[in-house]
């Protein structure tokens, strides 16, 4: 029994440690090599980046490039316009040269995805089942100089063709001319890149490898520079915006359901004194003066009579009752004012005369004398009295 027990336990060890035996035996040593490689027949779980953070990258890289453009354009502030949008293509073609070169070129990442934790790396060398080693391929000469052609170049080559041929007028030409033949090829390209744009972007919802075109095209997957980092963002100034926004569209839904006027004369009531109220009466105005019209003018109120009298006089043409309308108190105004007041109010509007809420109106009929008919009138009742008159 023992000896079997030993038995066992050698072939084990023998099992266990078979890199260990020596040349002269049935197995030879296995390298490290030969190891990494036996790795790939094992399933590695894939490797998982989160999408929020690679479309963040390119937010951050497009507002970091408006941000030096503003800064370029102040530059040229000094020039002829006319230079600034002449070489526009050009100048922008040389600020994304400076940031491909300062990032992307020399670190691998540019600064969004720096931002971000984020790095490019070849997928080429993370194929099949090596997608989630702990050392990354760092991109080749190849991959960092195509990115920049495809980028820079191809991007200032279309804005420049785009101009020459707006300018020039190619769509506009015969269908057999074959600049407009052009003209039609550069509109199909356009619209076969932007389907295929949209096509990637689906693709990326569903794995997230690959941002855009250019990236599958060459293979440069955007992973996390230090894995052992944890994703630390703080929700706080997003939940504040969030609060602070609902609380706008709740104000914004409800202001319009509150009236304002009425809420301020229904305060005034009940918070001040009835000697205030009175203060600012406008009893002293005159019967046939709309005390409406007279306020929006914002006529000055003065104690003196001489004052008074003087400010009424100037505004008698443009305050003058029209249309006149009778309230519940006695008082009379302008049936376009009174109605707005109404209307605005709500049946809170306290008369400026007396102050009292005035909750109806009655139109006013006034007899209308024709000064003509008065006139002839008293000239005939002359006659009459001289003819009657005795003779002497």
């Amino acid at each position: 029994m023992n000896e079997g027990k030993r038995e066992n336990i050698n072939n084990n060890n023998n099992n266990k440690f078979f890199w260990l035996k020596d040349d002269d035996g049935k197995d030879k040593e296995t390298t490290l090599s030969s190891i990494r490689n036996s790795l790939s027949s094992f399933l590695s779980p894939p490797l998982r980046i989160m999408r929020v953070s690679q479309i963040d990258t390119d937010l951050l890289d497009f507002e970091l490039f408006d941000i030096l453009k503003e800064q370029l354009w102040q530059i040229f502030t000094l020039f002829k316009p006319q230079f600034r949008v002449t070489f526009e293509p050009e100048l922008l073609a040389l600020l994304q040269f400076i940031m491909y070169r300062l990032s992307i070129y020399e670190s691998g990442a540019s600064y969004g995805a720096q931002l971000q934790n984020l790095k490019y790396r070849n997928e080429r060398q993370h194929g099949g089942l090596l997608q989630s080693t702990a050392k990354d391929a760092p991109l080749t000469k190849f991959q960092k100089y195509a990115f920049g052609i495809m980028t820079i170049g191809g991007q200032y080559v279309w804005m420049r063709m785009n101009r020459i041929v707006t300018a020039q007028g190619w769509g506009e030409l015969e269908d057999n001319n074959p600049r407009k033949i052009f003209w039609k090829i550069l509109q199909k390209v356009e619209n076969i890149y932007r389907v295929l744009s949209l096509l990637n972007f689906f693709v990326f919802l569903y794995d997230g490898k690959y941002r855009n075109l250019i990236d599958k095209i060459l293979s440069m997957r955007l992973v996390y520079d230090r894995r052992t980092i944890n994703r630390q963002i703080s929700f706080e100034f997003l939940n504040r915006q969030l609060v602070w926004h609902a609380f706008t569209e709740f104000l914004l839904f409800l202001m319009p359901l509150i009236n304002l006027r009425k809420l301020k004369n229904i305060l005034q009531r009940k918070l001040l004194p009835a000697s205030f109220t009175k203060s600012k009466l406008l009893n002293f105005l005159p019967p046939h003066i709309c005390a409406i019209c007279y306020e929006n003018q914002a006529a000055p109120t003065t104690t003196t009579t001489s004052a008074t009298t003087s400010t009424i006089s100037t505004n008698v043409n443009s305050t003058k009752l029209h249309n006149p309308y009778e309230t519940n108190c006695g008082h009379r105004y302008c049936y376009y004012c009174i109605k707005i007041k109404l209307i605005q109010e709500d049946g809170s509007w306290g008369c400026l005369r007396c102050g009292e809420v005035v909750k109806e109106i009655t139109r006013v009929f006034e007899k209308v004398i024709d000064e003509e008919v008065e006139t002839s009138k008293d000239i005939t009742n002359n006659k009459g009295n001289k003819t009657n008159q005795p003779f002497r």
